[in-house]
C-alpha cells in the first residue's frame, strides 16, 4: 500500500473504531505494515504518537457526547475504553483542564482535538545520500531492551547512556583492558556500531538492541543474538553531530523519500541506526544512517 493511503487509512480507521478495543498493532494490521514503520512514520509527519492521537480524540468525543446527551458520565467512560469513572475522570481533567462534570455545565472548557486531515509533501526523495543494494544476512549481537512506542523517543537515548555509563566510559573509553566477558563482547564485536529496532512482540512494543556485528564466541549472560535477513535494503547516511543529524534524517525520510516513491517500499519487522566507529558523536563531521529492508514495487502492466 502507498504511504500515503496507508497513513489516511489508518487514520480513518482509527476514526470509525474510537468506541472499540484499539490499539496500534490492530491499526498496523489493518493496513498491512509494520507497527514500528506506522507509529514511527505517523508521530514524525503529525508531531502525536497513535496512541496520544487516540486518547485525545477519545477525550474530546467523550466531552461532546457529556454535552449532547444526558447519558451518564460512567456510562460516556465505559463507551470511550475507561475502566473506571476515576481514571476517566483523571484524563479527561488532564486533557480538558476540567472535569466531566464542568464541562458539561460549561461547554466553553471543551478542549478542541478535530480529526487529522493529513496532506504529505511528495517529492520522491531525489537529493537524499542513500543506495538500495542486497545484503547478506548477518547476525548481530548486544543489550537489548522492550520499549513501548510512545516512550521510545525519550527512553532510548537513556538506554545508550546507561549502557556506556556501566561498560564503556571508566574502562574501555579510558584505555583500560575490558574486565569482564559484557566489555570483552563489546570490544571483539563494536557494539554501539548498530541500534537495531525489532517489530516482533506486538501488544504495543518492540525490541531494541545495542547492538555490532557477531564475530563469533560466548554470549554473555544478559545480552542477545539476532539475525537480520537477506534482501534488499536502503541505506540512508548522514553528516553531523547525534542525536539532530539522525533525527533530521528519519523526518526526511518518512516525508520525503517513503511518500510518492515509485520504486520501493518498506517490508520486514527491523530496521538499523548504523554508527560511524570513527570521531565523535558531537562530531560536525560524525557519520551515520539509517538501513531500512525494502522491496521493489510491481510496475504496472
Amino acid at each position: 500500500m502507498e504511504w500515503t493511503v496507508c497513513l489516511k487509512e489508518a487514520i480513518a480507521y482509527m476514526e470509525r473504531n474510537l468506541e472499540s478495543e484499539l490499539d496500534i498493532g490492530a491499526v498496523a494490521s489493518h493496513v498491512s505494515v509494520s507497527a514500528f514503520y506506522l507509529q514511527k512514520g505517523f508521530q514524525i509527519l503529525t508531531g502525536y504518537s497513535m496512541g496520544e492521537y487516540i486518547r485525545s480524540r477519545r477525550l474530546y468525543e467523550a466531552a461532546l457526547l457529556l454535552i449532547k446527551s444526558d447519558e451518564k458520565i460512567i456510562d460516556v467512560a465505559a463507551r470511550y475504553g475507561y475502566d473506571s469513572p476515576e481514571s476517566f475522570t483523571k484524563a479527561f481533567s488532564r486533557f480538558h483542564g476540567a472535569t466531566p462534570s464542568a464541562v458539561r455545565h460549561d461547554p466553553t472548557l471543551i478542549r478542541r482535538f478535530l480529526p487529522l486531515n493529513l496532506g504529505i509533501e511528495i517529492s520522491g526523495g531525489n537529493k537524499m545520500d542513500y543506495v538500495v543494494s542486497p545484503m547478506w544476512g548477518f547476525k548481530v549481537i548486544g543489550f537489548e531492551r522492550v520499549f513501548t512506542y510512545e516512550n521510545a523517543y525519550a527512553e532510548i537515548p537513556k538506554f545508550w547512556d546507561e549502557i556506556c555509563e556501566k561498560y564503556c566510559n571508566h574502562t574501555i573509553y579510558a584505555g583500560l583492558a575490558p574486565s569482564c566477558p559484557e566489555e570483552h563482547a563489546i570490544i571483539d564485536n563494536c557494539i554501539g556500531e548498530y541500534g537495531v529496532c525489532i517489530d516482533d512482540i506486538g501488544d504495543g512494543r518492540f525490541r531494541y538492541l545495542i547492538a555490532g556485528k557477531y564475530t563469533g564466541g560466548a554470549v554473555p549472560e544478559g545480552m542477545t543474538l539476532y539475525e537480520l535477513p537477506q534482501g534488499e535494503w536502503a541505506k540512508f547516511r548522514c553528516t553531523g553531530p547525534m542525536p539532530d543529524a539522525l533525527q533530521s534524517l528519519n523526518t526526511e525520510i518518512f516525508k520525503h523519500w517513503l511518500p510518492g516513491n515509485p520504486d520501493f517500499e518498506m517490508v520486514g519487522s527491523c530496521n538499523l541506526e548504523w554508527y560511524s566507529c570513527d570521531g565523535e558523536k558531537t562530531d560536525a563531521d560524525y557519520q551515520s544512517g539509517i538501513w531500512i529492508p525494502v522491496k521493489r514495487k510491481e510496475k504496472d502492466a
